[in-house]
């Protein structure tokens, strides 16, 4: 097991001002700048109360939010701090939500606490094992074999069911049902190289998906298994590298990430027209001279998180021609990976030592304007949009497509826009 006094430092005084605390791992001197070190996935569970990272080495940390929190940490196991010896290198991992009352949460009675229901961790290895955990007991509960590469990417629909998503280096996505341990499965293939990412609409109808190295951004239909479209002109620089995708919180917006050996962009797509709305490297000369490692939206979908090499982490509101937020330059410790805490506030990142840092992120008060087209875009298509009498620019609002325009008028003191 891990605690914090034996194998982690916190460090609560920070140099970066947004920098609230740092989860430093303690490792022998033997292993100090080896590779597998890495913490390439952290993420907290749906309700906030875990936080889960890959610190290196096969051993993945669970820990109770907020970490200052007395709560459960003498005398209350549930809420003790827990590790997990995978026994392979950690590539990604996923909370998964609790199970449903009825037969699917019978299946994971006799793992799950008395009286308590289970709250599943799945860990993706470099030799293409899925182990599922439970993390109240920190028992293993099975394992889903079929991968025949590195699984790099995890993800659960937040939709109550026990269905996991996997993305590997061995090209193919399998979506597995956990309430049948896995033995129902269904293998998507199309990609033609590794996969880096992949993420679930949240109306869970749709999965988007990003190859490495084949430049392919691939959507498909999670009611039928079936692929939908890739979506052309993702990159048209020959040696450019996909690494992170994310759908923006009432799913009207996919986000792309990609790099090439002197730049990098980010590339925002309307998922149900395949149309791109807008790519940020056209705005953002100053910034494109390093890697991007992950992207991903604020809950409230007013911001999207940006990881790269030179700093741990940039924030961008869509529409604005400068960044909302990025920490000092960081030369000593690469980010690789980010997490927004579910009710914003905080975001974490993962970096290439093993260590964790968690951030003040921007909470702004959304506008009206924001909150109904947000409510709207989560059940009603583009296509069913457009078919509405609006006004021209009513109905770019809410099809994202002002971006563009905005991006060429606004200034740094000038954020003009219909709603406010």
């Amino acid at each position: 097991m891990c605690s914090t006094e034996s194998n982690t430092e916190l460090r609560p005084t920070p140099p970066d001002p947004a920098l609230l605390l740092e989860l430093k791992t303690r490792r022998p001197p033997s292993l100090l700048d080896r590779a597998g070190c890495e913490t390439w996935s952290v993420d907290f569970s749906p309700n906030g109360a875990w936080f889960a990272w890959s610190m290196g080495h096969g051993i993945v940390w669970v820990v109770a939010w907020p970490l200052d929190s007395e709560e459960g940490r003498d005398g209350h196991t549930d809420r003790a701090d827990k590790s997990f010896s995978c026994g392979q290198q950690v590539w990604g991992l996923a909370f998964g939500p609790r199970p449903p009352s009825g037969a699917a949460a019978a299946r994971f009675a006799k793992t799950a606490p008395k009286g308590k229901d289970s709250l599943l961790l799945a860990t993706g290895l470099e030799n293409g094992v899925i182990k599922i955990w439970n993390v109240f007991t920190g028992n293993a509960v099975f394992d889903l074999h079929g991968h025949e590469g590195v699984v790099r990417d995890l993800v659960f629909p937040q939709n109550g069911s026990l269905t996991l998503i996997s993305s590997s280096r061995d090209k193919t996505l399998r979506i597995w049902d956990l309430a049948h341990k896995g033995k129902r499965v269904q293998v998507l293939s199309g990609h033609k190289d590794w996969i880096s990412s992949c993420c679930v609409s949240p109306d869970c109808s749709m999965m988007a998906s990003v190859g490495r190295f084949d430049r392919m951004v691939c959507l498909w239909s999670l009611r039928s298994y079936t692929f939908i479209r890739n979506l052309t002109g993702a990159n048209q620089k020959t040696l450019c590298l996909l690494s992170s995708c994310d759908f923006s919180p009432d799913g009207a917006v996919l986000a792309t990430a990609a790099f090439s050996g002197s730049s990098w962009w980010i590339d925002l797509w309307d998922p149900y027209t395949a149309e791109k709305l807008a790519t940020l490297a056209d705005y953002f000369e100053d910034y494109g001279q390093n890697q991007i490692s992950a992207i991903q939206f604020s809950p409230d979908g007013l911001h999207l998180a940006i990881v790269t090499d030179d700093r741990a982490l940039r924030i961008w509101k869509p529409g604005e021609r400068r960044m909302t937020m990025q920490t000092n330059k960081d030369q000593v410790s690469n980010g690789l990976c980010c997490k927004y805490h579910p009710q914003g506030g905080v975001i974490a990142t993962g970096t290439r030592d093993g260590h964790v840092r968690f951030w003040r992120a921007p909470r702004p008060v959304p506008t009206l304007g924001h909150l109904c087209r947000s409510i709207l875009r989560h059940s009603v298509s583009t296509h069913q949009i457009e078919a509405l009498p609006l006004p021209r620019r009513i109905l770019e609002y809410l099809t994202y497509r002002n971006i563009p325009e905005r991006l060429k008028t606004c200034t740094s003191s000038d954020e003009e826009d219909w709603e406010s």
